[in-house]
């Protein structure tokens, strides 16, 4: 890439620095967007020798161009994001993409394709990642910040993302077992009500 044109595309990316995510670190600041995406390329890194078949050079870029989209759009959690939420940012991710030289422009929209289509082994196990990463953050930070609708989704949120894989699902049971343990570390359940019924099913051995 042209030396110019490459400061340029990595000013927009440097947005990501700045772009904070609902999620708050062990240290209590809010995480940004770049050191998801950061910690996902080093998670699919550590879990190369469990999947010797995938092509982990792709993972890699999946992982850290996920979430470009969010350098003109800002974060915005899962469970408020909406159908419109989504078209704005892929229109405005791939109107950048256009506007980058070959071959990066086929690359990414390629990939990004990929991604969404979710088929090839390669998305799976990013997307798998995505939802991993988020669920073992949440674990890291502190539970006075989690929202009550995260209780719930600390059980459930990304089950359907880790299915393909004995490795993937058990390492999702060992994520929710940590958050289980971190729930009743914290309080008495009795002052959590608003917890769904079947995660206090889980507390009472029900």
């Amino acid at each position: 890439m042209e030396p110019r044109k490459l400061i340029e595309t990595l000013a927009v990316a440097e947005r990501l620095k700045d772009a904070t995510r609902h999620c708050y670190t062990s240290g209590g600041r809010r995480e940004s967007v770049a050191e998801h995406s950061w910690r996902m390329t080093l998670m699919a890194y550590f879990v190369s020798d469990e999947f010797p078949e995938a092509d982990f050079e792709r993972i890699f870029k999946m992982c850290l161009i996920h979430d470009l989209g969010e350098a003109f759009t800002g974060d915005i959690p899962t469970f408020e994001k909406t159908a419109e939420n989504e078209k704005q940012e892929e229109m405005l991710l791939f109107n950048w993409i256009k506007s980058l030289p070959e071959p990066f422009c086929k690359e990414l929209a390629a990939l990004f394709k990929e991604m969404a289509d979710r088929k090839t082994l390669e998305a799976k196990i990013y997307k798998a990642m995505d939802s991993l990463e988020t669920l073992i953050q949440h674990n890291e930070s502190d539970i006075s910040t989690w929202l009550p609708l995260e209780y719930d989704l600390q059980m459930t949120y990304g089950n359907d993302k880790t299915d393909f894989s004995e490795y993937m699902k058990s390492l999702r049971e060992l994520v929710r077992n940590d958050s289980v343990e971190k729930i009743k570390q914290k309080e008495n359940l009795m002052f959590f009500p608003y917890l769904p019924i079947h995660i206090q099913d889980i507390f009472y051995n029900r």
